[in-house]
Parts: structure tokens; sequence; C-alpha cells
């Protein structure tokens, strides 16, 4: 014996008591056709199986159906009934316990009974109960069924919104535990795949009114353009009655397998509200002999609902001694076959097919509980079960059920996991206007959640119907997608689908649109001014093409040009006194070092290399080291030359040409040796300078160490205050052309240039710190130059009258 429990009708009719008798037998309303076919495809797949020899031969199967009429208590009531063999009639014998459950159409009876059967080991199956919670074997121990859990179907909506970018919903349910627990559960998958809800409601068809108006007044100040409905289909008939009222459309809907094909609910009085709408339901399937045998009922059979059944269909009653002179008599002639409706329409048949391989598991287990097997003629298909002489126990149907493994007539596998559930596979339909104006249900997709998680859903090549009979894909998003160059940063208060988009920072990219963060640049790289990508930095260096460049050029040059002409002045009037005078050997010399200072500053403009770091700082010292020596040797010849006019004072024998190329070369070679040093400890180096410039790279010259260049520095700048003080020494000598004083003049213009240099070169930036060394360079030799040998010049060139050894001995009369 196998039971069933369905709701034949959709509520019970509310009575008052008035205690004036016992409690009457509760009343049924509104029939459900779509229940009928269901329970009917029980009895269907019971009276196959019967007339089958491979399955329980001589085993013969019968039922006990009860009609919960949509109340917990009453499905409780009916389990009850079904677990003690309940009979009118009172009986001594054993009572005969069902062997099997088949139940219920939703949720939350199912659970009711679940819990009423589980501790005795009755197992039971559900067709249509999806709450994830079900699949609790703790709780739920002896439970199974044949349509998918809600945990995948909650899953393959989100993965379907979010395949959209839909990503800011709403969300309404029914106020039970199928609505409940699937929405807490989409709820959790939405926000694994980036989906925020905007609002979550749930409600019952029976509940106050207010709590409908005021979900609507949610939905029409909502900003989400997208629904996620996990509703009954009978919740779902009061939400949309309201919503026509209230001409509330324009809204993608996604519907959950209780109403998404349910041809009660896309009627002509809701398309305008529903056109469009997309959800998971049950794959069709087809059932050989079903249609047949549903309309083979007639009203004589023994069974009050049966005949409520036909005058429902045919609106009509059937003729009684109470009824016998109404109008609306049945005529007799009415046929099921002639009449198209939710009970004989076979064209939807995903619930009925759950309750025909529910039938067939349950047989299948107890085929294997009485030991059934095909013996001898096998192709002919017959079977023989050694152990019929009890009914086997509940737990041994049981524990067959869970290792069930068999294909249907249409070569469907049925089996269950180890929580009781089957592999979850749905339909992806899209609810389109037909050719007629009906709504029709167009498969466009598919969700298989046994394959990997980038295969499960998948799409056909249909066109797809949004909202309001377009065929453009609504948009619904709390905030528009950040450009590439920005970041997501979350407006406070609100959920992360809800942002601001912030450029990214300095030397930072977003080469993604919608990025939470900025990629920081590489240190040779910089952002773009879009900032999304990286870029090159830009190399800054003194080069020769520029202007600055240019300028420092042009007076290097000009700088050889001047010293090369004093030159061959100087040499053209070699023989002259005031060439004689002044030291013409020591002139030259000095002529030829200002002249390698000039050269000196080309080193320093240019890309930076190893040899032209190294060449630039030890040639400018050294250079200049033998410019100051020269100018040191003049200083001292002429303050030796005064002592040496002394009676007595042989002075100058010390100081003669020999004793003057020994100074030059002693005082060059200090600073040879220095730099040597420096060039073998930690010579200079070229080096890219990323920290003064976020943007910009500096090629410079690393001193390598900085004690070898200050050392270097430092000896100029002794050798230049010495050379200083020694000519301010000999400024006031009695002499008509005292050199002397021109000397401390280009030495003090030398230090000052000098002293001045530190800070600037100190504090400029990249490429101008080296200009600023080369105007060092430039000034101080300019200043050498002038100082020393323009006076020279000005005589031989404009005065050669003056260019006499009288004039040159003449000593100027004291005023």
């Amino acid at each position: 014996m196998i039971g069933g429990i369905f709701s034949f009708h959709n509520s019970l009719e509310q009575t008052t008591p008035q205690f004036t008798s016992g409690p009457q037998k509760p009343k049924c309303k509104s029939l459900s056709l779509r229940e009928f076919q269901n329970a009917q495809t029980m009895v269907f797949a019971i009276d196959e199986i019967n007339n089958r020899t491979d399955i329980l031969p001589k085993v013969n199967l019968g039922y006990k159906i009860y009609d919960s009429c949509g109340s917990v208590e009453m499905a409780i009531r009916a389990s009850l009934s079904l677990v003690n063999g309940y009979t009118e009639k009172l009986s001594c014998s054993r009572p005969e316990t069902v062997q099997a459950i088949i139940a219920e159409t939703s949720s939350t009876p199912t659970i009711a009974i679940s819990s009423t059967v589980g501790p005795l080991h009755i197992p039971m199956i559900s067709h249509f109960a999806t709450c994830a919670c079900l699949s609790d074997r703790k709780k739920h121990p002896s439970f199974f069924r044949t349509i998918p859990s809600d945990y995948y179907q909650s899953r393959a909506l989100a993965k379907l919104v979010s395949h959209f970018g839909w990503t800011w919903v709403g969300a309404l349910c029914s106020d039970n535990d199928y609505g409940n627990n699937g929405m807490n559960t989409f709820i959790s998958a939405a926000k694994e795949e980036g989906v925020c809800v905007e609002y979550s409601e749930a409600f019952l068809r029976n509940g106050p009114k207010q709590n409908i108006l005021r979900i609507i007044g949610i939905i029409k100040s909502s900003t989400s353009k997208v629904i996620i409905a996990f509703v009954s289909y009978s919740d779902m008939e009061v939400l949309l009655t309201e919503m026509a009222l209230q001409n509330v459309t324009g809204l993608q809907w996604i519907g959950s397998e209780s109403w998404i094909s349910d041809m009660n609910i896309a009627t002509v009085e809701w398309q305008h509200i529903l056109r469009g709408s997309m959800g998971f339901a049950i794959p069709k399937a087809k059932i050989n002999g079903l249609g047949e045998f549903l309309t083979k009922l007639y009203p004589s059979y023994d069974t009050d609902l049966y005949k409520e059944l036909w005058e429902a269909i045919f609106e009509c009653k059937l003729s009684t001694t109470e009824n016998a002179k109404l109008k609306d008599m049945c005529k007799g002639n009415e046929s099921l076959s002639k009449v198209q409706n939710q009970y004989t329409d076979i064209s939807e048949l995903q619930i009925a097919n759950n309750v025909y391989k529910a039938v067939y598991a349950i047989a299948h287990s107890l085929d294997k509980s009485y030991n059934c097997s095909i013996s001898g003629s096998e192709q002919e298909g017959f079977a023989v079960c050694t152990n019929t002489t009890n009914n086997p126990q509940h737990w041994q149907v049981l524990s067959e059920l869970k290792k069930i493994h068999f294909s249907t007539t249409t070569s469907e596998e049925v089996y269950f996991d180890e929580n009781g559930d089957p592999t979850a596979r749905y339909d992806l339909l899209n609810w389109q206007q037909g050719t007629t104006g009906k709504i029709v249900f167009v498969k466009v997709g598919f969700y298989d959640a046994s394959l990997q998680a980038h295969l499960q859903l998948s799409f056909n090549n249909m066109s797809i119907t949004w909202a309001n009979n377009t065929h453009q894909v609504p948009v619904s998003i709390c905030s528009e997608s950040c450009p590439t160059g920005t970041r997501k940063t979350v407006q406070k208060g609100k959920p992360i689908c809800c942002y601001d988009c912030i450029p990214c920072g300095e030397g930072e990219i977003s080469n993604m649109t919608d990025s939470v963060t900025c990629t920081k640049c590489p240190a040779e790289l910089w952002s773009n001014d879009e900032k999304d990508k990286c870029i090159l930095k830009l190399i800054e260096f003194l080069a020769f093409e520029e202007i600055l460049g240019l300028i420092l050029v042009l007076f290097s040059l000009l700088g050889v040009c001047i010293t090369t002409g004093i030159a061959v002045v100087f040499y053209t009037h070699k023989d002259t006194p005031i060439v004689r005078a002044n030291n013409s050997e020591l002139s030259f010399l000095l002529l030829f070092s200002l002249t390698l200072c000039f050269f000196c500053s080309l080193t320093f403009i240019g890309r930076p290399s190893e040899w032209s770091c190294m060449l630039r700082h030890t040639a400018f010292g050294i250079t200049f080291v033998l410019c100051i020596s020269c100018v040191l040797g003049k200083t001292i010849v002429v303050l030796m030359a005064f002592r040496a006019t002394l009676p007595g004072s042989n002075v100058m024998k010390w100081f003669g040409p020999p004793q003057q190329r020994l100074s030059v070369l002693f005082f060059t070679l200090i600073q040879v040796i220095i730099c040597a040093l420096w060039l073998i400890l930690s010579p200079p180096f070229p080096d890219k300078n990323m920290n003064y410039y976020k943007e910009k790279i500096i090629l410079e010259c690393n001193f390598g160490s900085a004690v070898g260049f200050w050392a270097v520095l430092g000896y100029v700048g002794f050798l230049a205050i010495l050379c200083f003080v020694l000519a301010f020494l000999g400024r006031k000598l009695p002499d008509n052309f005292n050199e002397a004083k021109f000397i401390t003049f280009s030495m003090l213009i030398f230090c000052a240039v000098w002293i001045t240099f530190i800070p600037g070169y100190v504090s400029s930036p990249g490429k101008f710190t080296v200009a600023v060394e080369i105007f060092a360079i430039l000034a101080s030799s300019f200043g050498l130059l002038f100082c020393i040998f323009l006076p020279k010049c000005y005589i031989i060139i404009l005065r050669p009258e003056k260019n006499t050894k009288k004039q040159i001995m003449h000593k100027e009369t004291n005023k």
C-alpha cells in the first residue's frame, strides 16, 4: 500500500463553532485541477506497475490518497491516518500501514509530514516541495524528492542575474518555509556573484491587505528594475491582482519554478505586467498513456471528489434526489476528451512526471525488498520474487530507496544523492507573446548543476523578450560602471553595489571597468593621463639638443674661442715687455688650462654614461687645480719679485721657472692622486633618480663616494682661497701694472661663484643641477680669463705706447 497526500483544494472553509454539537468534519474549497491531475498520475503509475511483469510480479500495489486542503493541520492528520491504517470500520486486525508516502505540493506541509513519519522510518517522497531545509538528514532522515532542492534553483537564479549584469535587484517571497528558505539561499548566492538586493519582502495570500499595499509601494519607489519572485503560484495571484489595479508595469520579473510555468498565472489579465518574465522550470516530460487515462474518469465513481471535479469542469450539477429539478443539470454525454483545462492538459507534465517517478522509485525499492529478480526468461521480461510471505519493513524500503538507480520509460535516470535530492536540471523559460496573443513559454536556456561551474548555465540561440516586450536587455544597477582609470568606493551606509567612481592617484592605473583598486605602476613606469595604462616615465637629462644645453655649449665654445684669441695675441706679442714681465710661460699654461676648463663643461652635457660620469668630475677637478696652480704661481712670483728688490735678497733664485713648473706640477699631482683614489675606491656612475620627480626619471651621475667629490671640490677651494689671500696681500704693491690686483679680483669672483654654487647645486632639481654646475665652471673660468688677461690685451692692442719697459717699470707717484 502506497499513501498519497495532495492539496485537492486550496483552502478550508472558515466556520465559527457554535458549541451545540461535536466538531464537524472540515470542509474544503477551491478545487485545484492541477493537483487532481497529479493524484491521477499516481493512480496511473500504480496501475501501470501492476500490469507489468518485470517489476513486483505477483505483488499488487494499492493506494490511499488524502486531501490536505492546503492546510498543515489536515496534512498531519492525513499522514497519521496513513501511518495508523485508519479505516471507517472498526477492525481487530493489524492496521495496514502504508509502505511509503508521496506528499506534498508545498514545502511547509511537507516539513510537517516528514517530521511526523521520519522517526518511524517511513519513506516519504515529495514531488514539489523544494525547500532546501528538507535536505537536512538529521531532521528529515526518511525524506526524498523528485524535484531539485531550492538550494540549486537559488544559485541558478543568482547566476542568471549576474549573467545579465543586474547587480541591483528587488526580492519577493512567500512568507513560508518555501519562500523564506529559498530567498535566504538566493541572497547568499547573490552576494557571491556580486549582486545586491535593494529590498526583500515576504507575504502570504491570506495575510493583511495592508502588507500587500506596503510591498507594492516599495516596488514603485525602488530604483531596481528586476524583481526576483520566490513566490508560490497561489500567493502570486494575490500580488498580481493588486499590481494590476495600480498599473505597476515595466519591471523585469525573474520567477521560481512554482509559478514561472503556471498557465493560470499567464493569463490575459496580467500579461502587461509579466510579459518578458524569465525563470527556471522543471524540464518538460512525456508520459505515454496518461492522457487517455485522465479522460477515462466518470462521475459514476463512488467518490465525492470525482463528482466535484466533474461538476467543476462542466459547470453543471450531477443528478441527485435533492437537485433533480435544477436547470443546470449535467446531461450525461459530457466527455473529458473534448475539454482543454489544467486537468486534461498533458503538454506541461513537469510536476506530474515527478509524481510518476516517485511511484516508480517506491516500486523499485519494494522490488529489491521482495528480492525480486529476472530469472530464466530475461528476453520476455518475467521476474520472480523470493520473499512475498510478509510485507517488507519500512526500514528495508528506506534502505533500498537510498540505493536505487533506474531509467524511466522515457530514458530519464532516477536516483537520489546522500541528502535524498535528485540531480538539479532546469529549463530556462521566457514568457513571450504567441501569434494568438496568448503567453507562450519559450525555452531559451538550460541549467545543469552536475556540470562544471562555468558550464552549468547555458543559452540557446532563441531571441529573448524582455519587459515592455522589448529585445533590449534591461539595466538594473545602483551605480553606473566605473570606467578605466577609476576605482570604486562604497557609498556610506549602502550596499557594495552602490558606489562612487574615484580617479586613480598619480602613478596608479585601473585597466578594467568597475575596478575595486588601482594598481601602482612599476618604478620605471608612470600612469598616462587617462590612468588606464602604465607608460615609460619621461627621461630627463641636460641634452645638447635643448635650448639650455645649446646656450651652455655656445658659452663654452665662446670661452674656448676667446681664450684661443688671447693666446694668439700673447704669442704674437711674446717679445713685448708686458708679456715678458708677466711670466709668459705661466700665462700660456694658464690659458691652456682655461681652455680645458671650458671644454670640461661640455662633458656635463648629454646622456650620462659610465665614462662620462668618471670623466666630468675628475677632469673638472684636475683642470681647475691646474688653472689655480698657475694663478698661484704668478701670485707668488709677483710677491717674491718685490721682496727680491730689497738689498741683499736672493729669494728669486728659489722662484725661477723650474721652481714654478715644479709647484704647478706638485699642486696638480695632489689633485690627480685624490681623483685616482676616488675612481679606484668608489667611482661615479650613471644613476636613475626616481625620488625627486614621481613622473620623471632623472638621469644623473651618482658621486659614488660623496667624500671623494667634496675632497676634489675642497682642494680646489683651498688653493683658490690661498691664492686669493696671497694676491690680496700684494694688491698695493707700487707697480705701474700690478698683476696681483687683477688676480685678487679674479679670485674674488672665483670664490664668490663657488660659494653660491653650493646652495644652488643642492636646491636645483633634475637637469638644472647639472646646469648650475656648468654655470659655475663657466662663470669662474670667464672671471679668471677676463680679470687676468683682458687688461693686458687692452694695452697690447689698444695702448701699445704703454707696452714699453719704461712704462712697465715706472712707479706711481704717491699722492
